[in-house]
């Protein structure tokens, strides 16, 4: 079975490597075009896409077409603006020695490329980078996650609507697929996930030299100032640890509070919940479900490493986990260890913003860090933790500006995308000079008569 499997993407890769060299792709006007028809079948399967994130991850509609849905038409409609901007020839000066050669800069698709999708944002983290590789001029291949079955219908769907299988096409299996996918040469692989994959990702890339985009995680840092907003702090990082039931990869992780602020922050959270979800959150048509029992049972693991101060329900069969604050944590508790990924936060209280920047500092480069507070220490905070992006006073928003690049660094990732991010990601810069047929420096040439006269030129 292996090897049939094997086979048929060996045949569909040769065959999109066909596709790509027959020049149409490059063609502007065929990339327009290839993602207005993208756009116009999104639209067209809104409630589609709706109804299956609702079966999978049980978001609502209204959470489905906020994190997915319109960032992906946004991203699109971004590109169809720019497209023709970005993919300019840039004429560069010429060094008198090189005259009368004239120089210039094209952009070209990198070739064939393979986008690694994870189950959190499954709609959003296929179809984002596909809006990038295309307008590069890419063919792809695509590969959701597994655990998204409703989801992946109805990408399939879209994908077969809108493209020529051998241009773009969107493969299911599950780990023996990706394992037979790395073993091939592509000319790019985009991957979002977890660094431990990340790694894998990167080595069977090296086999073949071939460049990576990786988007990880990590555990994101939020801190709340002595002077910050307590009220709306809550409201925002709440929003934030509850969207998609905190299954977020900029999601808050960890929090420190200033110690004057802790109980009337907590209070303030537990407020807003309620606003959120009402009295019963379990009962709130607004709160996405946990992937699956596996991972509900790492969180009821980890609510045993510090002290509830609310939250802390599970329902493995629901698949639910309440959102729960947690003190008393150890930093040398699995919480502390791994990225959440959850609806879990624990926190944790400072007096000297100095100490907090050293315990940040212990571990990994975030994705994102969250400040709350005034510009001073904001200041300090960008200055002295490196994270892929950061927010001020708000959290997750930058991620939905398709004008700034979006990517970690070190442990969290490295490239970036969104924008025109995303098709200089699956392009690459080509350097062309020309020079004239009717001219020639023979003082180029052995056995170099005037070279002490070249020697003030170079």
């Amino acid at each position: 079975m292996k090897e049939e499997i094997s086979q048929q993407i060996k045949e569909a890769l040769t065959l999109k490597r066909l596709f790509f060299e027959s020049q149409q792709t490059k063609d502007i006007s065929f990339r327009i075009a290839a993602l207005k028809r993208l756009r116009k079948s999104i639209r067209k399967n809104e409630q589609a896409i709706a109804l299956a994130l609702k079966s999978d991850l049980g978001k609502s509609s209204e959470e489905a077409f906020i994190t997915e849905t319109s960032i992906v038409l946004q991203e699109i409609d971004h590109h169809l603006r720019d497209i023709h901007k970005w993919s300019q020839e840039k004429r560069v000066d010429t060094p008198l020695p090189l005259f009368p050669a004239r120089s210039k800069i094209i952009r070209e698709p990198l070739g064939v490329a393979l986008i690694f999708a994870p189950w959190n944002y499954p709609f959003q983290l296929v179809m984002n980078p596909l809006v990038g590789a295309i307008s590069a001029g890419c063919c792809t291949v695509l590969k959701p996650s597994s655990k998204t079955p409703a989801i992946n219908k109805v990408m399939q769907d879209i994908i077969r609507a809108c493209f020529d299988e051998n241009y773009v096409s969107l493969i299911e299996g599950e780990g023996a697929v990706n394992d037979i996918l790395l073993e091939q040469h592509f000319d790019i692989i985009f991957f979002t996930g977890s660094p431990r994959v990340g790694k894998i990702i990167m080595a069977a890339a090296a086999k073949h030299l071939t460049p990576v985009i990786l988007e990880l995680g990590g555990k994101n840092p939020c801190i709340v100032d002595e002077d910050a907003s307590i009220d709306a702090s809550a409201r925002r990082i709440m929003w934030g640890k509850t969207i998609n039931a905190g299954q977020t990869c900029i999601a808050p992780d960890y929090l420190f509070i200033h110690s004057s602020k802790k109980d009337e922050f907590v209070e303030r959270c537990i407020f807003h919940l309620e606003q959120f979800f009402g009295k019963d959150i379990q009962q709130s048509t607004f709160y996405p479900k946990i992937i699956d029992e596996q991972a509900v049972e790492r969180f009821e693991t980890m609510l045993k490493e510090g002290n509830v101060l609310t939250g802390g329900t599970i329902d493995k069969e629901k698949r639910f986990v309440a959102p729960t604050l947690l003190d008393h944590v150890s930093l040398d508790s699995k919480l502390m260890k791994e990225e959440i990924f959850g609806p879990l936060l624990p926190i944790f209280t400072f007096n000297s913003i100095e100490e907090v920047f050293q315990h940040i500092h212990a571990f990994e480069k975030p994705l994102a860090s969250y400040y709350f507070g005034g510009k001073r220490n904001a200041k300090i905070m960008i200055e002295q933790i490196p994270s892929g992006g950061v927010c001020i006073n708000d959290v997750l928003l930058h991620i939905a500006n398709g004008n700034l690049p979006f990517g970690g660094v070190g442990n969290s990732g490295t490239g970036s995308y969104h924008g025109e991010y995303s098709f200089k990601a699956f392009s690459r810069e080509k350097s062309i000079v020309t020079a004239p047929k009717w001219f020639e420096l023979k003082v180029r040439y052995a056995p170099y008569r005037y070279f002490k006269w070249m020697k003030r030129f170079l």
